[in-house]
């Protein structure tokens, strides 16, 4: 059995990865990136700075080559985080402001870190694009189809970096994945099984009322369509249509990338889901059960849900940040490729991969593996470094739009009671089927509409 580490792969990947993979920085802490003069650091608005949004705050401010220079949020409550972030500045404290477009119009922002509510994906990066700012953008990069290529339009037009926040792209153990995968070793591959389990409870519908004070509920609600303020449509907004996809779009996203990358496919010919909510009634729209099916050329391509399986563990910081793999059957994020020549099971976010042959004496027998590390330093190294060198980062737009339509049609056939949807892949619309090109692109509301002409 042949393993490799970390110090291993990325010696090994100076001449053998993919130009993408080529001269990567790999941090053990984030504090290792070397420091710039103050004059020379990379100067941010952090847009979103709620739970995810605070994270990345942070993990910039933690390199020492970045500068917060606002906190860009629709609830004012979160202003109080700017005393927070000026002693990691010395003591420069962010600008506050709930309309981002403040922010976009001073010529010393240079990137944008968007962390809002999926609705708010697309849009922000288009508007950053359109200011002249590098972008930072979480994931899943779209809320439909069409804001998917609008957001590849934007910053090839602009000339702008953006890098979609699916960190797996820049973990060296799931480039060492790829390259295994690309080399041949693993055979031919024509099956691959995507999961996402966990145990994620339902809310009771609550009725319309005020929304909480400091919090501009115009401006959240944003591109959606206009909506009285409802507690569930702020806080549970990754199970509603409107703002979401569901949890195929909410956390999967990282799967469904990474799978799609190990793949090496983009368009697929025909998408396919059935599901639906069954597990409890409440506030929650999207489905808590949820199969998917796409087919491209010589692969099949599947995706389970589940959000009432608290025996399906996520893998846990120790296991991402150590070299140990994740109970497989149990992982709730694992991915699986079947090949001619062994099967491969991949973690997200850390836990490695195993590649496994026919067993023997009833025993697993373990070909080749590789232990992993939570990306998220990788990827904002990835990030910085490309807004200096102008070069595209390892998640670029087009690739986390690629992902994103997976998802859109995944849900689309869902929400059409699970209709075979048929895939032009130059045009990336669904064939044939009028009803389903009604969800391939939202309703905007202005003026948080992007534009036909970026």
């Amino acid at each position: 059995m042949s393993r490799l580490n970390r110090r291993q792969f990325f010696e090994a990947s100076k001449t053998a990865l993919p130009a993408t993979a080529v001269g990567l920085t790999i941090l053990a802490n984030a504090r290792s990136a070397r420091a710039y003069a103050a004059n020379e650091k990379v100067t941010l608005a952090s847009v979103g700075v709620r739970g995810r949004g605070s994270d990345l705050a942070r993990g910039f401010l933690e390199r020492g080559d970045c500068e917060i220079a606002y906190i860009c949020d629709v609830d004012s409550t979160q202003f109080a985080k700017a005393d927070r972030i000026a002693p990691l500045q010395g003591g420069k404290k962010p600008k506050c402001v709930q309309d981002f477009r403040q922010a976009l119009e001073d010529k010393s922002v240079q990137a944008i870190v968007s962390a809002t509510p999926d609705h708010w994906h697309a849009l922000s990066a288009v508007w950053g694009c359109q200011a002249g700012k590098d972008v930072y953008v979480e994931k899943p990069a779209t809320h439909s189809c069409w804001e998917g290529k609008k957001m590849v339009e934007a910053a090839r037009k602009y000339d702008r970096v953006v890098q979609i926040g699916t960190q797996n792209r820049s973990a060296p153990y799931n480039q060492a994945a790829r390259k295994y995968i690309e080399d041949g070793r693993l055979g031919e591959v024509h099956m691959c099984r995507i999961y996402n389990q966990k145990n994620w409870a339902n809310r009771p519908v609550a009725p319309d009322g005020d929304p909480p004070a400091g919090l501009d509920w115009d401006m959240w609600n944003g591109p959606a369509p206009q909506a009285a303020y409802n507690t569930n449509y702020h806080r549970y907004w990754n199970h509603i249509w409107r703002y979401s996809g569901g949890d195929i779009a909410n956390d999967a996203s990282h799967q469904i990338d990474l799978a799609r990358w190990l793949c090496g496919v983009t368009h697929p010919q025909t998408a396919y889901s059935t599901g639906g909510r069954y597990a409890s009634q409440g506030a929650a729209e999207t489905p808590d059960t949820q199969v998917a099916v796409w087919q491209f050329e010589r692969l099949v391509m599947t995706f389970e849900l589940t959000l009432y399986t608290p025996y399906m563990l996520k893998t846990d910081p120790e296991v991402r940040n150590s070299d140990m793999f994740p109970l497989w059957p149990q992982n709730a994020t694992r991915i699986e490729l079947f090949g001619t020549k062994g099967l491969m099971v991949v973690g997200r976010h850390g836990g490695g991969w195993q590649v496994f042959d026919r067993t023997k004496s009833r025993q697993p027998v373990v070909k080749d593996q590789m232990y992993g590390r939570f990306p998220d330093v990788d990827h904002k190294e990835d990030f910085i470094q490309c807004v200096r060198n102008r070069k595209r980062p390892s998640a670029d737009v087009l690739e986390g739009h690629l992902s994103a339509l997976l998802i859109h049609y995944a849900n689309i056939s869902y929400r059409l009671g699970g209709q075979k949807l048929q895939i032009d892949p130059a045009s990336e619309e669904i064939e044939g089927n009028p009803e389903a090109m009604g969800l391939f692109k939202r309703t905007y509301r202005k003026p948080y509409a992007i534009p036909e002409e970026v």
